[in-house]
C-alpha cells in the first residue's frame, strides 16, 4: 500500500504509461481519505464557531432563546431567529474551492494512467472535473443569495440540481471504468 502511495506521489505529473488497479486504488483512496478528513475538519471548525456564537447570543438574550444543558450536551433553541446567527459559510466554500483543485491535481495523472491500462482514453476523466467546477461556482452563489434574501437566488437551483446529477452520473461511470480489468491490447497500442 505504501509503495502505491509513493508511486502516485512520485508520478504526479506523469500522464504517460499505465497503472494497474492494485497500484491505483491504494493511492486514490489515500488521497480521498485525507481530503475528506480535511473537509470535515474545516466544516466542523466552522460550525463549532457558529454554535459558540449561538450559545453566547442565547445567554445574552435569555428572552429570545433557551439553553438546556444536561450531562455533557448543550441544546439551544432560538425563539426569534436572526440572520447574524447563520454560520459564515464563506471560509468553508473557500476551502472547497481551494481543496478541489488540489485533489484533482493529485489524482489526474493516476486516473489517466489507470484509464489507459483499462483500455480507455484519459479524457474519460474530464466530465466529473467539469461538473465539479460548475458546482463550485454555482453552489456558493445559490447559498449566498439565499442567505441575503435574494428571491432570484433560487433560479440557480434547477441548473445546479441538473449539474449535480450529471456530476454523480459521470463520477459513477468514471469509477466503473477505473475498476475495470487491465486490457492487454492497451499495452500494444498505448490505450484508446
Amino acid at each position: 500500500m505504501l509503495a502505491s502511495i509513493g508511486h502516485g506521489l512520485a508520478n504526479l505529473a506523469r500522464f504517460s504509461g499505465r497503472d494497474t488497479r492494485e497500484r491505483f486504488w491504494p493511492y486514490a483512496l489515500a488521497v480521498l481519505v485525507v481530503a475528506f478528513a480535511a473537509m470535515f475538519l474545516s466544516f466542523g471548525l466552522g460550525f463549532a464557531g457558529s454554535f459558540q456564537k449561538t450559545i453566547a447570543y442565547a445567554e445574552a438574550h435569555p428572552d429570545k432563546a433557551t439553553v438546556t444543558r444536561s450531562g455533557g450536551s448543550v441544546s439551544v433553541t432560538i425563539h426569534e431567529p436572526t440572520p447574524e446567527l447563520m454560520p459564515d459559510m464563506a471560509p468553508m466554500f473557500m476551502g472547497l474551492r481551494l481543496g478541489a483543485p488540489v485533489i484533482v491535481a493529485l489524482l489526474a495523472a493516476a486516473v489517466v494512467r489507470r484509464l489507459r491500462d483499462a483500455g480507455r482514453s484519459g479524457l474519460w476523466g474530464l466530465p466529473p472535473v467539469v461538473f465539479l467546477g460548475i458546482a463550485l461556482v454555482l453552489f456558493p452563489r445559490l447559498f449566498e443569495g439565499f442567505m441575503a434574501g435574494d428571491e432570484h437566488a433560487f433560479d440557480l437551483f434547477p441548473p445546479l440540481l441538473a449539474n449535480n446529477f450529471a456530476y454523480l452520473a459521470s463520477l459513477g461511470l468514471l469509477v466503473f471504468l477505473l475498476c475495470r480489468d487491465s486490457k492487454p491490447e492497451a499495452k500494444k497500442t498505448g490505450g484508446a
